[in-house]
């Protein structure tokens, strides 16, 4: 679908203004909506990038500045040294309750919109691969894309390095699709095999595939890109929101 053109929409948390980056198709009508959490370096051109491909299938995306405490609104992270230690330390800065705070204030603002039918998905890469899991405990979420999502494993994400994601797997009512690197040193094998055990333990819906790719193979900039893998997750994307979010 052709998209209109990108708009940037401010709206109110519990810990200031957050910046909302929103991507629709140009066409009439009401769509599914989806929140796109980002990786540690906020919304770059490759996430925008993402965002497009996922609101060209018939979605009403919007993706959350993550840190919009710390950094000011429309602040991107370089893909350097520099901007991986700022977005490391900020991962951790930031309490877990802010981010969940966050991901409410997202979902209900795309649940409102006039061009959004009200079925809200959530996806996320990295970073962001976690809070769309986190975000799908809220029950307004129907379903969650989660690509190698960091930290969950270790239960380690946010101030004091202990969230409890882990430990509420059985809130999330949504389906989940699981995307993971073999070849991600972020997420080894045992870490994955905590996680599913997880899953299975809390009867989760879900699907999960391990491929042959490195941390950020979907990233269209840099050496670990995929192309061939890119495709094979959108098919998977794909398949399951219009399953869950398109209701027949």
């Amino acid at each position: 679908m052709i998209l209109r053109e990108h708009e940037m929409i401010d709206i109110p948390t519990g810990a200031g203004t957050m910046r909302l980056h929103v991507l629709r198709p140009a066409a009439t009508g009401r769509f599914p909506g989806v929140v796109l959490f980002s990786e540690i370096y906020q919304v770059t051109a490759p996430i925008r990038r993402l965002a497009a491909m996922i609101a060209g299938l018939g979605y009403v995306v919007a993706v959350p500045e993550v840190y919009h405490e710390y950094e000011a609104a429309g602040t991107v992270l370089a893909y350097d040294q520099p901007g991986t230690d700022r977005g490391n330390a900020l991962k951790y800065t930031k309490p877990i309750t802010a981010y969940d705070d966050d991901a409410r204030a997202a979902i209900a603002w795309l649940a409102d919109h006039p061009a959004c039918t009200g079925r809200i998905g959530t996806m996320g890469v990295c970073l962001g691969g976690h809070l769309a899991l986190r975000a799908a405990m809220n029950g307004a979420v129907s379903a969650a894309a989660c690509f190698y999502a960091t930290d969950i494993h270790s239960s380690t994400l946010g101030e004091g390095r202990q969230d409890d994601t882990l430990r509420r797997i059985s809130e999330i009512s949504g389906e989940l699709l699981m995307v993971w690197g073999r070849q991600d040193p972020h997420v080894p094998f045992a870490g994955r095999q905590v996680i599913r055990e997880t899953f299975e333990a809390a009867n989760a819906r879900y699907e999960w595939y391990e491929v042959n790719g490195q941390h950020a193979f979907l990233r269209d900039e840099g050496h670990r890109y995929d192309p061939a893998l890119f495709l094979q997750c959108m098919a998977w994307v794909r398949s399951m929101f219009e399953r869950t979010l398109r209701p027949g």
